[in-house]
């Protein structure tokens, strides 16, 4: 679960993990880690960047409606990865 941000936080924690997303291809391309192990991380990254994104548009939208953004929830993975668009 993602700890209660803002959404400055929000998109720090986002730039960080595209960062981490552009290291694992390059371990990759140096062999340092195998095409397995890139895959499984990058899986994870994805979810927890699709989970970011989910609640920094949701905050958005919240602001825009005179809600407080502090009062969204963080999605599970399942749920930001499952729901029709």
């Amino acid at each position: 679960m993602i700890r209660l941000m803002d959404d400055k936080s929000l998109l720090e924690h986002i730039s960080e993990l595209v960062e981490q997303e552009h290291r694992l291809r390059t371990e990759l391309q140096d062999g340092k880690i195998t095409p397995q192990d890139e895959h499984d991380r990058l899986r994870q990254l994805e979810e927890q960047l699709d989970q970011l994104w989910d609640l920094l548009r949701r905050r958005r939208a919240a602001k825009q409606a005179g809600i407080a953004p502090d009062q969204v929830d963080q999605r599970s993975v399942e749920e930001v990865e499952h729901y029709l668009q």
